[in-house]
């Protein structure tokens, strides 16, 4: 039984690679057989310009790297208070929930270029003392008030997730709410919703390109003066591909995290 499993996993790989490397092959003979292939290459795929992009894109993708982990440290912090105070319970209490359902619907709805905008051009109009009108600052503040809003959802969704019963033997033994909101609900939470989180990252770690329209000299901007320099558009295709290997490891790794908290539900659902 054995042997015969491993001479199909072996039939199973040779035919996915062969189907692979004959899609891939009709895919590039039909690219490169194309009439406009001869300046589409130079156009977006010219070894010199790629040259010429790598330096300042590479010392503009610091700037990318730095707003993601401020801007996502900040939004998993503000996200989880959100989540906290929709779940506080009793009338009392009714305002703040209103508060904060409004804050995580309107700015989930908000489209985020938008947002960057109002608030890259918006703040700096009102003139207020003590209110940077740095681009960089007021771009990481705008992603930050657009991912809290959907880390939020996720961290809610987590702690309603949570079994009633897990509350109720908390209180039973002589927890106060806060403790087992602490010891109880939130590491049970925060487990569930690791996966959803991960994605968020990821998307916010290619959002931070936006800054670019406030000023800020990122990745992005850096491709966007080269190619408005040369009229030549690899540079663009150069950074999209940092930001694709920058982002693959994660989302990889996000979906072996699925798969293994899928199973370890599954083993203990048998058990």
């Amino acid at each position: 039984r054995g042997a015969y499993r491993r001479s199909r996993t072996r039939r199973s790989a040779l035919i996915a690679t062969a189907s692979t490397a004959a899609v891939a092959a009709v895919l590039f003979f039909v690219v490169t057989g194309s009439p406009g292939w001869p300046v589409t290459r130079k156009t977006f795929f010219s070894a010199h310009y790629a040259g010429e992009i790598v330096g300042p894109a590479l010392r503009g993708l610091e700037l990318n790297l730095e707003l993601l982990l401020v801007c996502g440290v900040s939004a998993l912090a503000l996200a989880l208070l959100l989540a906290w105070l929709r779940t506080l319970r009793g009338p009392v209490f009714l305002p703040v929930r209103m508060l904060t359902a409004a804050y995580v619907d309107f700015f989930r709805g908000m489209p985020l270029i938008v947002l960057l905008l109002i608030i890259v051009f918006g703040v700096p109009g009102l003139q207020l003392t003590g209110v940077t009108n740095d681009p960089i600052i007021l771009g990481g503040a705008a992603l930050t008030i657009n991912y809290s809003a959907y880390m939020a959802e996720d961290f809610r969704v987590g702690i309603e997730s949570v079994h009633p019963s897990q509350r109720a033997a908390a209180r039973a033994i002589g927890l106060t709410h806060g403790q087992t909101m602490r010891f109880v609900v939130l590491p049970q939470a925060i487990r569930r919703v690791v996966p959803a989180l991960i994605n968020d990252l990821v998307s916010l770690q290619k959002d931070t390109g936006l800054v670019y329209i406030g000023g800020a000299i990122d990745a992005v901007a850096a491709a966007h003066i080269q190619a408005a320099a040369s009229f030549n558009y690899t540079s663009y295709v150069v950074v999209g591909l940092m930001f694709v290997l920058l982002t693959v490891p994660v989302t990889r790794y996000a979906d072996w995290l699925t798969r293994r908290m899928d199973r370890q539900r599954t083993q203990g659902g048998t058990v």
